[in-house]
C-alpha cells in the first residue's frame, strides 16, 4: 500500500538546514499496523506528513496504493487524501463552532456527498463510537475521550484505506486513552492500515511492527512477538 524510495525532506532554521527525513525507504502492506517511535526531532511527525500527503517530500518518491505521488498539484493530492487516508491527532483539531455530529459529516460535505449519505455514514459511526447522547454538542462540552472518538469518527467517514495517528492517546486519561486504542485496533482488525506515531513505549508495544527514528531515519524496523 505505502512504498517510499529514498525520501527526504529538509527544513531550513535561519542558516542552519535541518533533515526531518533523511533517504527513508519503507514498505507497508494493506492491513497492517505500525507504530513509529522515536525522540523529540526524530522524524516521527514529518514521515507521517509526507505519508499524508500534507508535506511533500524535497527527493524521492512516494506510491500509495500503487499511484505516483511525485509532482502532484495540491488540487490532485487533496483528492488522493480525500479518498485514500483518514488522520487522528493528539490535540483533536475538532471545529469549536460546530456540533459534534457537523464535525463528524465536515469531509463528507467538502467532497459534496448527497445529504441522504452523509445521514447514513454519520448515523453508522454515531452508533458504533456510542455518540448518540452527545452528537448536538460542540467540542467545548465533550471529554476528551469523547472529542477523540468524534476525531476517529470523522477521519473513518470517508471510508479511507489508511489512518495515521498522531499521539492518539497523549491528552487522555488512562482509561480514555484505552478504549481509543482499542477501537484503533477494531479498525485495522477490520482491515484498516494504521500507522501510530506514540512516544508511550507501553501503546508502541501494542503494534505488531515498529519503526523506530533517529535523525531523521529509520534505525530499525521490527517485528514484536506477542503484540497486543
Amino acid at each position: 500500500m505505502i512504498r517510499l524510495r529514498g525520501v527526504t525532506r529538509c527544513f531550513h532554521l535561519g542558516e542552519q538546514q535541518v533533515m526531518g527525513l533523511d533517504a527513508v525507504d519503507l514498505e507497508v502492506g494493506a492491513g497492517e499496523y505500525l507504530s513509529v517511535m522515536g525522540p523529540s526531532g526524530s522524524g516521527k511527525s514529518t514521515l507521517l506528513n509526507v505519508l499524508g500527503l500534507l508535506d511533500a517530500p524535497d527527493t524521492g518518491e512516494y506510491w500509495l496504493n500503487g499511484e505516483p505521488t511525485a509532482g502532484l498539484d495540491e488540487v490532485r493530492r487533496a483528492g488522493l487524501r480525500s479518498r485514500h487516508i483518514g488522520f487522528v491527532f493528539q490535540s483533536y483539531h475538532l471545529i469549536a463552532r460546530l456540533t459534534a455530529l457537523e464535525n463528524i459529516e465536515l469531509p463528507m460535505l467538502l467532497a459534496g456527498i448527497e445529504p441522504g449519505e452523509r445521514r447514513r455514514r454519520s448515523a453508522e459511526l454515531v452508533e458504533r463510537l456510542s455518540l448518540g447522547d452527545r452528537v448536538a454538542h460542540r467540542p467545548a462540552e465533550l471529554s476528551g475521550g469523547q472529542r477523540q472518538r468524534v476525531a476517529i469518527a470523522r477521519a473513518m467517514v470517508m471510508r479511507p484505506a489508511l489512518l495515521l495517528a498522531d499521539e492518539p492517546t497523549g491528552n487522555l486519561d488512562s482509561h480514555s486513552g484505552a478504549e481509543v486504542v482499542e477501537l484503533l485496533e477494531e479498525l485495522n482488525g477490520e482491515g484498516l492500515t494504521l500507522l501510530v506515531v506514540t512516544h508511550d513505549v507501553a501503546l508502541g508495544a501494542r503494534a505488531p511492527r515498529t519503526l523506530r527514528m533517529l535523525d531523521g531515519r529509520i534505525v530499525a524496523d521490527s517485528a514484536q512477538a506477542g503484540a497486543r
